[in-house]
């Protein structure tokens, strides 16, 4: 199976119903293709020459597809842009600047090639028991695309005080999605790392040697050079952490409240995790009505089955939830809140066609509707079943 072939296979569009009533936040519609949303924003901030701090919107959208956000800018311009990779068009004013919880919902447009006529037809025979009973609600890949080669999250070390290996993560470790010029500087930084001013000089002007002057004049203050690192990136270095996390509480509620004959693993970038293969009515009912909290130091469980849970995955990782935080800076924090543990699409539409980029093979198109936060590849994963250890489409 192929996702992605094209980028016109891979469609997200956010549902919002964010009011335009006047104020000083222009609201604009960013159309975008082969382009991440970091990226967006920042040619956005230069064309117009805007703070970053101006803009906001609600989540980041895959780089490898053709999505539509929404995007404010406080006191921007009242007008369109248009460059090579995205459009922006201005549809009014605003009193607040749009966020995370403004988006209601997302749509989605899938389409899966290079699949044999059997793989295609098992795939739509998915579709009444995922529109049942829905689908583990994992945070799939593209949270953990901060995770470096080690698989070390930067977050662990920081929320315990080593704030050299979180600076060493973030500035040094090798990354899959490292473009030629960071792989070049993080080898440099490895190198010669703690011999601040030859490395200073053997690299170029880069938000990396920012840091290192900085090391240069404090050679030990790594809480300090940590905290020039981008407040959006440290956030976001904050979420994956937590998100695995809750993967991996996610998937021990599972192995205790399902029949283990109906779970099977599936591999996850940070994580073997089990998908079931069906729910029975009373499982169906438990996993529904039980959302899982977010881990952090700022929860409260009552002791209880889920608080031993939620201490044994820590335990696990050698931590306590109380040492899930960060002391410094305290510009970036753990979110707090729940996240349901099934994943039910709406909308659910399937159908089968013949592949016109693959003769003689199948593709299947997906069109529905998820919540915000819920992600399209783990419904792609369930119905591939890529727990099946060898796949026809895969010949």
């Amino acid at each position: 199976m192929k996702l992605k072939s094209l980028p016109d296979d891979f469609e997200v569009e956010e549902l919002s119903d964010f009011p335009l009533k006047g104020g000083s936040f222009a609201v604009y519609l960013l159309s975008k293709k082969s382009l991440g949303t970091p990226e967006a924003i920042t040619a956005i901030a230069d064309r117009w020459n805007v703070s970053r701090r101006q803009i906001s919107y609600g989540g980041l959208k895959d780089k490898h597809a053709v999505t539509r956000q929404w995007v404010t800018i406080e006191r921007g311009p009242k007008r369109d842009m248009q460059q090579e990779h995205f459009t922006l068009a201005y549809q009014g004013q605003s009193d607040r600047p749009f966020g995370p919880h403004d988006i209601a919902a997302n749509r989605f447009h899938v389409v899966m090639r290079n699949l044999t006529p059997g793989a295609a037809h098992e795939i739509v025979a998915q579709r009444e028991a995922v529109a049942r009973d829905g689908v583990p609600n994992y945070f799939d890949d593209q949270r953990f695309g901060s995770v470096g080669a080690s698989g070390e999250f930067i977050a662990k070390p920081w929320c315990l005080g080593d704030y050299e290996r979180a600076l060493w993560l973030a500035l040094a470790e090798a990354n899959p999605h490292d473009r030629p010029g960071d792989k070049v500087e993080k080898e440099l930084i490895r190198d010669l790392w703690g011999k601040w001013i030859e490395c200073k000089a053997a690299l170029p002007k880069s938000s990396r040697r920012s840091i290192i002057t900085y090391l240069c004049d404090h050679p030990t203050r790594f809480r300090e050079a940590l905290a020039l690192m981008r407040q959006d990136m440290r956030s976001l270095w904050l979420a994956a952490f937590q998100s695995d996390l809750w993967n991996l509480i996610l998937s021990g509620w599972l192995q205790q409240h399902v029949d283990p004959s109906r779970l099977q693993s599936v591999t996850l970038a940070t994580a073997n995790v089990p998908f079931f293969t069906e729910l029975n009515d009373s499982e169906r009912t438990l996993l529904a009505g039980t959302p899982l909290p977010l881990p952090s130091a700022r929860l409260k469980l009552e002791p209880g089955p889920i608080l031993a849970l939620y201490e044994q995955v820590l335990a696990d990782e050698g931590l306590s939830l109380r040492e899930l935080r960060v002391k410094y800076p305290r510009d970036a924090f753990f979110s707090k809140g729940e996240r349901a543990a099934l994943l039910i699409p709406r909308e659910l539409k399937i159908h089968s066609a013949d592949d016109d980029l693959y003769p003689g093979r199948s593709r299947v198109t997906l069109q529905f509707v998820l919540p915000r936060g819920c992600y399209a590849t783990i419904l792609v994963k369930r119905l591939t079943g890529e727990w099946m250890e060898s796949q026809p489409e895969e010949e």
